[in-house]
């Protein structure tokens, strides 16, 4: 039965994460804290990006204006929109398997670094979203 549980020892991730003492496990708690803040930061830069993207399609989806730069464009600007938000989803993917993953240490300290961090970073990134 898995249950979480408090302790200053645990492995996180890998083998070389091997935390043994009070100090590291505080150094781990704001590791995986920092991570989460990142999610929400990478999670709000993706909403920008769409709405830059949706700005910069053309008015008309036929493939001549999709295909054909428009005067004064150095050629379609949506689509590296698309290139960056692929990537930004990439990052997005993978860091939230690793703050998951270290959740499942089923270390509550470690659990409460990843739950005070998602909610820091939304509280501090969620504002920015409006400027973007």
């Amino acid at each position: 039965m898995m249950t979480f549980y408090f302790s200053d020892t645990v492995v996180l991730l890998f083998d070389f994460w091997n935390v043994h003492s009070p100090t590291g496990m505080a150094l781990s708690v704001l590791v995986i804290l920092l991570l989460s803040v990142l999610y929400e930061a990478i999670k709000m830069g993706k909403a920008v990006l769409l709405r830059r993207a949706l700005l910069a399609l053309p008015r008309s989806l036929s493939q001549e204006a999709l295909a054909e730069p428009q005067e004064g464009d150095s050629g379609p600007t949506w689509f590296w929109f698309h290139v960056a938000q692929t990537l930004f989803h990439v990052l997005q993917v993978v860091l939230g398997y690793m703050v998951m993953l270290a959740v499942m240490s089923y270390n509550a300290w470690i659990f409460l670094g990843a739950i005070v961090g998602s909610t820091l970073g939304y509280f501090l990134v969620y504002p920015l979203l409006g400027r973007g």
